[in-house]
Formats: structure tokens, C-alpha cells, sequence
């Protein structure tokens, strides 16, 4: 059964898990003041409430080619030192048990954030039509934004707890339970991936027409991040046609990329936050706060460090050396951009993204010029002018490489990486088998390998046996 929290109303939460502290803030929220239960005002206030919208996965970062730990390193030694970090090196080391039944962190934390935000995202959908005071158009905007919401957390939860899209078989392939009411009463068996994907496309193509133009705070969806979301869902697909026109769409309404050139050294004084990024379509952020603390540090990878180079803007400002995260910790090169700017990264659509998605899309159709104009459009914002040299590509195999080289390059550390990993893994141009050592054992990643896909913790199934596990 699913746990339930009534107060006027119910929000539904599949995990069982829901975050007490998030639920006190929505009813602090109705019973403050002059608000009175069953007015429109309320839902407005649920929405601004961006704690409960706006987290994502954590865990895919670590998993991802981005990181790397060495053996018989203080960082090594401080995750052995207590259960409480072993999420974090079983997620590393890809193992099919990340959250064992009594361990310390039994229930998923990923999962459960993507599934309350769905579920407050179906309290609004479900009961503003009813509500009271406000007018057409402001009810209307309120579902548009939880829809896009919605959307936004299946396609996270697809692309952890589901195979990566294949066209052949996503009709029978497993999703994940697709709960779009407030019904305690419906079957939590898992939905195909394609049902996944049709929910999504048809809650952002429904959202669109009354989302506004521009909010205040990036983290308040519009337009922008409705096409955004589009544009994700169908490069995932792999239906590139289609991501390319609403990559062009979203970047009609917000195109300003942040140019690096000139910063020698990043702060809040010389970067734009979160909420006020102009690059951010939709702020979403990694849930677990800023990565740059000591034991859970993201060290880079010799790969991302080499294909980076030391004159990209993105290794001088984004990454900073073990010293900035720990005296002990004497080597290596650390993800440093959410500490510098004391924050939570972001990892919602954004404009590079569109930018790299349009690129994609004319090296995919043979456009080698096109696909380089755009890949340079961004390039030229990252690096000081002495620095920058614009890429060229001999054919369309090599322009398609340089874009994702370029996708990692600026997308490191913020969940897209293990989305192209999976994506691409079967493809021969980007196929690998990748290998880490934790601890004296070695682990591989095969591109056949079921751990491209995250079990479902067993406290979740436990608590819904509906829910059938993925393959070990």
C-alpha cells in the first residue's frame, strides 16, 4: 500500500518515504494567515515552494566516467570509515545492491524525491480545477507547471530505473509505475518505457499553451522549459529531427550563454546563482547538496581531465585541486563549481544544452559545418580569447564525436554524462568497457551490462510488491 498524508487533501506518495519535513511545509503553508484551505493562492504558494520541486539524482554522477578514486588514498580510506557512506562506493562501483534491507540508508533518496515531487505535482493537477478565488488563466498556469514538473521527474526516474530508450522494444520493456492521480487504489505495476515517454510528451505538449513567457526565478517553469524538456525527451529517443526543432524553439524564448572569458577566478560576485542563471531553462538540482565536501568529493577522471585540458574555462573555474577539498587529501582534481559558488549544481535544462542538442542533430544528418558552427558557439564562451581556437571535423563521424566530447566537457558532473553513457553504449563509435579499483577489488562496466540500469532499493518493493525488480 501506498502511504498517505491528509490534510483537506491527499498527497500521494509511491515511495512510502515521504519527506516529512516537505509535507509540514505545505501545511504550514495553508493554515498561515489569511489562506484558507481550498483556495487557488494555495497551490500558487505549493509551487513557489521550490525545495519540493526542484531535486533530482545523485547517484549517476558518482556512477558516470566523471569520477575516479585511487586506491590507498585518505578519500578511499574516509568512505570505508562508516556505513553512512557506503551508498556512495556501491553506487561507484556499480553494484546491484546500493541500499541493502536494515543497512543505514535502506530506502532509495533519489527515487523518493522524483516521487514526491510527482506526487505534489498530481495534488495540484488534481485539485486547482475545483479550487477557489483565482481565475481560468491562473489555474490553468498552475497545472501547466506541475505538469512540466511531472515530466521533468519521470524522465529522470526513466533514465535511471529503466533501459535506455530503444525503439524496438520499449513497448514491452519496464518503466516504472505510472501514477498520474491521487488514487490509492491503482496498480503499481511498472508501465512500459514507451508509456513513460508518451506520459511525458503529452504532459509538456498539454503544459505549453499556459505556461508564461518569462517567470522571476528559473526554478518556476515557462516555455523555455517545456520545449527544454521536449528537446531531452526525443534526443533520448534518438528521434533527433525532433529534438533539433524544439531545441530551436526553446532557445527562441532564452538563448544567453555565460561567457567565461573574462573570469579568472569564479564566486556569487562574478556568476550568476541558480535561480537567476540565464543559462537555466529549468532549475533542477542534484538532491544531497554540494559535492565538494571532503569524503563524497567528485574526483575527476584522468579521461574528463585530459579531454578538458588545462586552458578550458571549465577546468580553471569548475574543478580545483585536492587541497580546496581536504589538507590530506594531496592529488588529484576535484568537481569544485557548487562550492565555489555555494550551492547545489544544476542539472535541469539549460542553454548549452539546446545548443548541443542542435549540434548533434546536423552531424547526425550529415552537416558537418552546421554542427560545428554550434558546437563553437558555445566554445567561444569558454575559453580566454588567446585560448580559444574554434574546432573543425574531417567527416560526419568525426563532428558527431567532437560534439559529445563537448557534451562531456560541459556537462560533467551534472547527470547528462550517464545519460550519454547509456545512450551511446551501444553504438561503436563511443562503445567501451570501463574499469575502476575500489578497495583491492576491480569492477567493470561492459556496454552489456545490467548496471547501466539502478535496481529498485527492496524497502520500495517490500513496501509495494507490485513493483517488479530489475535484473541483476
Amino acid at each position: 500500500m501506498i502511504l498517505i498524508m491528509k490534510y483537506y487533501y491527499i498527497i500521494l506518495a509511491l515511495s512510502i518515504a515521504l519527506l516529512a519535513s516537505g509535507c509540514q511545509n505545505f501545511v504550514d503553508i495553508k493554515t498561515q494567515g489569511s489562506l484558507v484551505p481550498g483556495e487557488t493562492e494555495n497551490y500558487r504558494y505549493l509551487l513557489n515552494n521550490t525545495s519540493e520541486w526542484e531535486k533530482g539524482p545523485t547517484v549517476v554522477d558518482i556512477a558516470s566516467d566523471d569520477v575516479q578514486l585511487v586506491d590507498g588514498t585518505p578519500q578511499i580510506s574516509d568512505l570505508l570509515s562508516s556505513e553512512y557512506y557506503a551508498y556512495w562506493y556501491k553506487s561507484y562501483t556499480w553494484q546491484a545492491v546500493i541500499y541493502p534491507l536494515g543497512g543505514y540508508y535502506q530506502t532509495d533518496y533519489d527515487w523518493n524525491a522524483m516521487y514526491n515531487t510527482i506526487s505534489y505535482a498530481n495534488a495540484v493537477i488534481d485539485e486547482v480545477p475545483s479550487s477557489t478565488g483565482g481565475t481560468d488563466e491562473e489555474k490553468e498556469e498552475l497545472i501547466a507547471e506541475a505538469l512540466v514538473h511531472r515530466a521533468d521527474a519521470y524522465l529522470m526516474l526513466v533514465n535511471m530505473y529503466a533501459k535506455p530508450y530503444n525503439s524496438t522494444t520499449a513497448d514491452t520493456d519496464l518503466g516504472l509505475p505510472l501514477v498520474l492521480e491521487l488514487d490509492t487504489e491503482k496498480s503499481l505495476k511498472r508501465a512500459s518505457i514507451q508509456a513513460i515517454y508518451d506520459q511525458i510528451i503529452t504532459d509538456l505538449t498539454e503544459a505549453l499553451p499556459s505556461l508564461p513567457e518569462t517567470q522571476n526565478y528559473t526554478t518556476l517553469p515557462t516555455k523555455a522549459s517545456a520545449y527544454a524538456e521536449l528537446a531531452r525527451a526525443y534526443l533520448l529517443m534518438g528521434q533527433y529531427e525532433k529534438a533539433n526543432s524544439y531545441a530551436d524553439s526553446a532557445l527562441v524564448y532564452k538563448n544567453t550563454l555565460n561567457d567565461l572569458s573574462q573570469i579568472t577566478s569564479l564566486s556569487s560576485n562574478n556568476y550568476p546563482i541558480r535561480i537567476n542563471d540565464p543559462e537555466i531553462l529549468l532549475s533542477k538540482i542534484a538532491d544531497g547538496g554540494i559535492s565538494a565536501y571532503s569524503t563524497t568529493a567528485l574526483r575527476l577522471s584522468d579521461d574528463l581531465l585530459a579531454l578538458l585540458g588545462t586552458k578550458d574555462k571549465r577546468y580553471t573555474l569548475f574543478t580545483a585541486g585536492a587541497e580546496s577539498i581536504n589538507a590530506s587529501y594531496a592529488a588529484g582534481r576535484y568537481f569544485y563549481k557548487d562550492k565555489a559558488l555555494y550551492e547545489s549544481r544544476n542539472i535541469g535544462p539549460s542553454v548549452p544544452e539546446m545548443i548541443l542538442i542542435k549540434a548533434e542533430y546536423y552531424a547526425r544528418s550529415g552537416d558537418t559545418s552546421n554542427a560545428m558552427v554550434w558546437v563553437n558557439k558555445l566554445r567561444k564562451k569558454r575559453f580566454a580569447p588567446e585560448d580559444y581556437e574554434p574546432l573543425t571535423a574531417a567527416n560526419t563521424d568525426d563532428a558527431l564525436i567532437k560534439v559529445i566530447e563537448e557534451r562531456h566537457r560541459e556537462f560533467f558532473c551534472r547527470m547528462l554524462r550517464w545519460w550519454d553513457m547509456r545512450r551511446l553504449k551501444d553504438d561503436s563509435r563511443f562503445q567501451e568497457t570501463i574499469t575502476r579499483k575500489f578497495n583491492g577489488t576491480t569492477y567493470t562496466l561492459a556496454p552489456t551490462s545490467n548496471r547501466y540500469v539502478f535496481c529498485i532499493a527492496e524497502y520500495q518493493i517490500k513496501l509495494n510488491p507490485e513493483i517488479q525488480q530489475n535484473p541483476e
